[in-house]
């Protein structure tokens, strides 16, 4: 079984990558929707968060849930708070990625791919046989990411800057995965890369 960390800035456009490697029988884990799940209603998460950060909490059907909104106003206004949120987030997150390894190992699937949006920036790049980068041009990226409620262009700005560098991203990876020069050519790239890790795998 071979393991591709999959990554990319902020509207790179992750999401197609993902769909079409599943397509192509990869089994995905995405660390986002990981993420999603530990901070609902019942989620593993929830209760050291709350401990953490008190006044994140709303109510939920399963019980208490965080208030993604009120902790993200907390953690990225500056301070150790996002520290505290990764050391809590982070290990959860990384055993459910070997939750999903082990299962797709049982079911002798060829191909995992983990959706991890800093990958590079937590360095964990070595834990995978092959890292890509989903890349776009800056404008493109610019005009699909303030599509999304609730963006501005200063928040944006704040999340950029707490990224990698896409130059950076595409220089340390195996493979890039371009998304902004039309949908045929980003599926072409993704079929060719699974094309060279089936081989490398046989």
């Amino acid at each position: 079984m071979i393991t591709l960390g999959l990554t990319g800035s902020i509207g790179m456009g992750k999401s197609v990558a993902t769909r079409t490697f599943r397509e192509l029988g990869a089994v995905i884990f995405d660390a986002d929707a990981e993420v999603h799940k530990l901070l609902a209603s019942g989620g593993g998460a929830v209760a050291a968060v709350l401990a953490a950060f008190p006044d994140c909490g709303r109510a939920g059907p399963e019980g208490a849930a965080i208030d993604r909104a009120a902790l993200g106003h907390v953690v990225f206004r500056g301070g150790p708070g996002l520290e505290r949120l990764e050391a809590i987030l982070h290990p959860l997150v990384r055993r459910a990625e070997e939750r999903t390894k082990g299962l797709a190992r049982r079911r002798r699937a060829w191909l995992v791919v983990c959706d991890i949006p800093l990958l590079f920036e937590t360095g964990g790049q070595s834990r995978y046989d092959a890292v890509a980068v989903v890349d776009a041009p800056a404008f493109v990226q610019r005009t699909r990411v303030l599509r999304r409620p609730g963006m501005t262009a200063a928040r944006l700005a704040d999340i950029l800057g707490r990224q990698m560098p896409s130059r950076v991203k595409r220089r340390r990876a195996d493979f890039v995965i371009p998304t902004g020069l039309g949908r045929r050519t980003s599926l072409l790239a993704v079929r060719r890369i699974a094309r060279r890790l089936r081989q490398k795998g046989t």
